[in-house]
């Protein structure tokens, strides 16, 4: 187990992983620093609850001073990378994220899953910890998709199942999941990184010191994604159509156990979900999960809120929460995943410097209109220029208006902004919330 006693460390950023980062260091003995950008009285009471632990805040500050001096910095994912850090670095200061301070400082080591990707991620971590909780193992849950393991490294689980982000990736030196699975690599993120390449070498760090005892989990014919997987000495599974675990149009097999799992008795309806679905069956692999088991689960096994979930009908026309749709390729697949021929799309936010053409070509096979919010509103309508009809709005409530009024009976209105939430909201949980209010609203409104 690590031990940082009388260690200086600074935990820059204060959001939930910030958080568990310092108070674990706490606990581990060092003398704790943390710094968040937001001033004192707009940090949570969580964060300010840390002096009481013995931590110094500094609010409203990029990064603190003297960062050349301490022993470790523990940067949170949200966190920019910045020149103080970076310089830090270059004097042999140790940079590392929540996810490497916490797997350093179990004492109770469990094998490691690491689900990463631009999409699907949540669901498919959340489904292999399903998948290996049904058949009788003790299970953590977390990471990205939530609670950061800094906060549980005391407690013994049979399996560590973390959603793992590109920023988390960025800092790591020692972290070696026993399954590594790469869903897909899409545009995302190029605000923060100078190239896709540089991105995609950010997601596959899980794989780079994987040991030939460990497995890596890529989609078949996907050479991203199997280049990345290559970086460490990992045993690769694939999945999807001609994968080691195949998907056709009526079943999922696995050709591993030639275990068969038929497509219309798994909850998770849609094709993106089936590869969401082959991947989580791919990395139970190893833990020999047995197919009655899978298959249990499967049954039973619904998305996750703010992923395509139904709010509501109104008047004929079915509303779905896609707000964890914040880039370009999410919102293709939830959009084109829809069993309605046509859809209104609300999309916009803080742009993440990709392109829209993906998705204009998505709206021009499947919308009907589209309203934009939200900073991104003029690029994203530039780009559909005259393929559908556009409007803008200045809230999710007007959003939600506008666009039952666009609508046809038979249609979907889809939220899914193929952009980051913070230029409205606090995160794409706010802005989901929001929506399924609105449309309760106009459902109330509505009815006879």
């Amino acid at each position: 187990m690590l031990d940082l006693s009388d260690k200086r460390v600074v935990v820059v950023g204060l959001g939930a992983s910030g958080i568990a980062a310092a108070r674990l260091c706490v606990r581990l003995g060092a003398r704790v620093v943390a710094s968040d950008s937001k001033p004192l009285e707009a940090l949570s009471e969580e964060a300010v609850g840390l002096e009481r632990l013995g931590v110094r805040i500094e609010a409203g500050v990029r990064a603190p001073t003297g960062l050349a001096e301490v022993d470790l910095i523990v940067v949170s994912p949200g966190v920019p990378p910045l020149p103080e850090i970076t310089a830090a670095e270059k004097q042999g200061v140790r940079i590392w994220s929540e996810v490497e301070l916490a797997t350093r400082s179990m004492p109770n080591v469990a094998p490691i899953v690491a689900i990463g990707g631009t999409n699907g991620k949540s669901t498919t971590t959340s489904l292999v910890g399903a998948l290996l909780e049904g058949s009788g193992m003790s299970i953590f849950v977390g990471g990205n998709l939530g609670e950061p393991l800094a906060g549980r490294v005391d407690t013994p689980f049979d399996v560590v199942v973390l959603e793992v982000s590109s920023f988390q990736m960025e800092r790591v030196d020692a972290f070696r999941p026993h399954v590594s699975a790469l869903l897909n690599i899409t545009e995302d993120h190029l605000d923060r990184y100078a190239s896709f390449e540089q991105y995609a070498n950010a997601k596959g760090n899980a794989f780079a010191r994987q040991t030939d005892a460990d497995w890596a989990v890529v989609p078949s014919g996907d050479l991203t994604c199997l280049r990345q997987a290559k970086r460490g000495r990992g045993q690769i599974i694939t999945f999807g159509p001609g994968g080691v675990v195949d998907v056709t149009a009526d079943e999922i097999v696995d050709h591993r156990t030639s275990a068969r799992f038929a497509r219309a008795e798994v909850a998770l309806a849609g094709g993106h979900n089936a590869l969401n679905v082959a991947a989580a069956i791919a990395s139970v692999g190893p833990f020999g999960v047995a197919a009655p088991a899978i298959r249990r689960v499967l049954k039973e096994f619904r998305n996750l809120p703010h992923r395509t979930a139904l709010v509501a009908e109104v008047r004929g026309v079915r509303f779905y929460d896609d707000s964890k749709g914040t880039n370009v390729g999410a919102t293709v697949t939830a959009l084109e995943g829809l069993v309605e021929p046509r859809a209104v799309l609300i999309a916009g936010g803080c742009d993440k410097g990709g392109s829209y053409a993906p998705l204009v070509d998505a709206l021009t096979r499947k919308g009907r209109a589209a309203v934009l919010i939200g900073e991104a509103a003029e690029a994203i309508a530039r780009a559909i220029d005259d393929r559908i009809p556009v409007c803008r709005a200045d809230s999710m409530p007007d959003a939600v208006r506008l666009s039952a009024e666009l609508a046809h009976p038979g249609d979907a209105v889809l939220l899914s902004p193929a952009c980051s939430s913070f230029d409205m909201f606090r995160d794409y949980k706010h802005r989901g919330d929001e929506f399924v209010l609105a449309v309760r609203r106009l459902a109330l409104e509505r009815s006879p």
